[in-house]
């Protein structure tokens, strides 16, 4: 998927310390874009803000 534009993408700070378990996100005025840190060259996932909040407010018990 490209956005015609770089994404600025972070690692979780929930991944692993090991290298492992570790996924990157990048936030844009429209969207979550979220990736595989160890395969970066994969695809990546892109939902709606809307969404983000509330999947991340399901997984924290919100």
């Amino acid at each position: 998927m490209s956005t015609g534009t770089e994404l600025a993408w972070f690692k979780s700070s929930h991944s692993g310390s090991q290298g492992d378990d570790c996924v990157e996100v990048a936030v844009t005025e429209q969207a979550v874009h979220v990736r595989d840190s160890k395969d970066t060259g994969l695809p990546h996932v892109a939902v709606g803000r809307g969404e983000w909040a509330r999947f991340t407010s399901y997984v924290t018990g919100g």
